[in-house]
């Protein structure tokens, strides 16, 4: 009886499991935000805007903690009329005794608020009107474009007045009234990028294979227009803080809420000018200054990231 001699068991190498699609994808977002932050934080004046931003959004954010809820009341006013800065009020009060203080803070969640809001509706009106104009050509993006030109030639600080002064004052009225006649600007950039888009091979092909206009546009132009989108976002939330203090300055917001122009209108009204209370108009002016400039560094730092040609200084 003979036996079979024993073979040494030979050790299985373990194969990794392949990647699902969406793992992939995932994986290289987070490549892509990592490779951005590195590129990002190379830009000196970028940081400083980011930082900036970060702590007056902790301070809107926190802001019933910080001052207290009662900050706006008028009938529980701590302090006595037009006081100036004291140990007591750093920034001294408003006509009605209010700290000065605890209204800046305040008033930083309502300009962030707006000036998002319509940053957002702007670039988002924008994008749309010009994907769909630099992918549907002849009568469609004539007609469209020639109306973009028209909201570009019109002075859009004339027109958000126009269209403020015949609606309700709210908030919503001042996002509306900014967001729809700021986007010409933006849908002028993502008409050219998606002309340059829709000239590569690859979209030929595409549509070649079968894919319709919604698939061009969405899942080949879109992805290589955000970039530029995500920049313009960045820029033009400066322009809509400006305006929605403008409007507000000129008695056009919300008359019920606390924003950095209307104490800047409140001022004017109290004859803070006049009498020489700088108190009253400094601290909310430099505030709208100081936000417009941090966002302003963070977009050119985003645009100069995602397009190094343009070569921004660091």
């Amino acid at each position: 009886m003979t036996t079979e001699a024993t073979k040494p068991e030979v050790p299985e190498t373990e194969v990794p499991a392949a990647k699902s699609p969406r793992a992939l994808a995932w994986t290289r977002r987070r490549h892509s935000v990592a490779r951005f932050w590195r590129e990002y934080r190379t830009h000196r004046a970028g940081l400083f805007g980011l930082a900036a931003l970060v702590v007056i959004a902790l301070v809107a954010v926190f802001a019933p903690l910080l001052v207290g809820s009662d900050a706006q009341s008028v009938t529980d006013a701590p302090g006595k009329p037009m006081e100036s800065p004291s140990g007591e009020f750093p920034l001294g009060t408003d006509q009605f005794g209010r700290d000065l203080l605890g209204l800046l803070v305040w008033g930083a969640r309502i300009s962030l608020t707006v000036g998002l809001l319509a940053a957002v509706l702007s670039v988002a009106i924008g994008t749309i009107v010009g994907i769909t104009a630099g992918h549907f050509k002849g009568w469609y993006s004539t007609v469209i474009m020639r109306v973009t030109d028209w909201f570009l030639v019109m002075p859009t600080l004339v027109l958000a007045i126009a269209l403020a002064s015949v609606m309700s004052k709210s908030i919503w009225t001042i996002i509306l009234a900014i967001g729809v006649t700021t986007w010409p600007t933006t849908a002028r950039l993502v008409r050219a990028q998606t002309l340059a888009v829709e000239s590569r091979p690859y979209i030929e092909r595409a549509q070649a294979l079968g894919g319709g206009h919604g698939h061009v546009m969405g899942r080949h132009v879109l992805p290589n227009v955000m970039p530029l989108v995500l920049a313009q976002t960045t820029l033009v939330i400066s322009n809509a803080i400006l305006t929605e203090a403008t409007l507000a300055f000129l008695g056009l917001g919300d008359p019920t809420v606390v924003s950095w122009g209307g104490l800047l209108q409140d001022a004017r009204e109290a004859g803070a000018v006049s009498a020489g209370n700088w108190w009253y108009l400094a601290p909310p002016g430099l505030a709208i200054a100081v936000v417009a400039l941090a966002f302003t560094l963070c977009g050119r730092a985003v645009e100069s990231v995602l397009n190094p040609r343009l070569g921004v200084s660091r």
